[in-house]
């Protein structure tokens, strides 16, 4: 979405630390178009009595649309979050999050002053215990309401301008599920129209820095419902992989004995169900995913259209990918030459950094080759194999 998607980027990178905080999910916060719910240390909004925040008018990026959107005032997601608030809590120092109660990623203390470093690891590293963990981890995640965040399961127009507040609890797994799906669902245009060619996650600048951030939320909220401060989520390096080496029940669930599109009743991610994977239906309804239950998990790993995606990723792609000294190029989307970004995301030959859209790279590779629930976009979070594959990417 080129320049589009980085305001929109820029927007979201605010310390603003979800999409709808509860605290702001009612008739009153949204008709006053301010999200600036007090701090629980000293009851101020922001924080602001203990210089933590203050509540004070959004700033929106002022560079130029690109061609690739051409609307405007359509999409809830267009200058987030001012459909829904254009006055939010603006965190000074070290704080973050909506009402500046957290600290900034790599900090930690009272004050936010302490720096706190994270190491992300090999899960093939981990020890027994430490595997286990993280997997119970996943499981509890999936089975613990969120506290602070709800999700939309209407826009703003058919909230009525925000006099009828649509929300719904959602647990905290898929509440990364539900927010993916949402920054990379179609335009509803009304009537049976919807714009396809749009995404707030992918195809442009905003991919790499908005899953970054993706993910190191993922990790706080982890670790704010099982106390565990050290948290992090371990990556697969898949490079040179000649199958699915997590696709088994010691790790992420293996291949279900007569079904070859689920997974293995041994592995309890066989009893997890997804949701936000059914766009058509939603865009025949005009509607937003409403978080409900849409079936088990698919995965059928290397059963997948070889002549898009023949193998997973080699080290020598990723070394040539690295080896890119460009960020970014030409018009910034999924047709970028010699781009870092489209390389690494896998719309470019990971060979020559060309566009090559009939063919699926490094990070689109590893969603292909999983043939099933990884292999929708919107969708793709459901399977927990993502947030292994991400980490490694980031």
């Amino acid at each position: 979405m080129s320049l589009f998607v980085m305001g929109f980027l820029l927007v979201i990178l605010q310390p603003s630390a979800g999409q709808f905080p509860r605290a702001c999910a009612n008739s009153q916060s949204l008709l006053r178009k301010e999200c600036c719910p007090p701090w629980d240390g000293d009851g101020s909004p922001c924080g602001e009595l203990s210089s933590r925040g203050s509540c004070q008018n959004i700033l929106l990026s002022q560079a130029p649309l690109g061609p690739q959107f051409p609307f405007s005032g359509v999409d809830d997601r267009e200058d987030w979050p001012s459909v829904f608030y254009n006055r939010t809590c603006k965190c000074e120092g070290n704080f973050m999050g909506f009402n500046c109660g957290e600290c900034k990623f790599g900090f930690s203390g009272l004050n936010c002053t302490e720096r706190r470093l994270r190491t992300r690891r090999n899960i093939f590293q981990l020890t027994t215990s430490e595997k286990d963990k993280f997997l119970a981890y996943l499981n509890l995640a999936k089975n613990s309401p969120s506290q602070d965040y709800v999700i939309a399961t209407g826009t703003y127009t058919q909230m009525n301008n925000g006099s009828n507040p649509m929300f719904r609890n959602i647990n905290v797994y898929d509440l990364f599920v539900w927010m993916h799906y949402y920054a990379s669902r179609d335009t509803l245009l009304g009537g049976s129209n919807v714009w396809r060619d749009i995404d707030f996650a992918h195809e442009a600048p905003g991919f790499l820095p908005w899953h970054r951030v993706f993910l190191l939320m993922w990790e706080r909220e982890i670790q704010k419902i099982t106390g565990d401060e050290n948290f992090t989520i371990p990556y697969w390096d898949w490079r040179d992989a000649e199958d699915c080496v997590v696709c088994t029940d010691e790790y992420m669930g293996g291949r279900h004995p007569t079904n070859p599109n689920l997974l293995s009743p041994a592995s309890f991610f066989s009893s997890w169900q997804v949701i936000c994977t059914r766009s058509e239906e939603y865009n025949s309804q005009q509607a937003l995913c409403n978080a409900t239950s849409e079936g088990p998990i698919l995965r059928n790993p290397g059963n997948n259209d070889k002549s898009r995606t023949p193998r997973l990723p080699s080290s020598a792609e990723v070394e040539f990918c690295l080896s890119l000294t460009q960020y970014e190029s030409g018009p910034m989307d999924k047709m970028a030459n010699y781009s870092f970004r489209n390389t690494l995301e896998g719309f470019a030959d990971p060979r020559t950094a060309i566009s090559n859209i009939s063919q699926s790279g490094l990070h689109n590779a590893l969603h292909i080759y999983m043939n099933g629930s990884m292999s929708q976009v919107q969708g793709s979070a459901n399977d927990p194999i993502f947030v292994l594959h991400h980490a490694f990417v980031d």
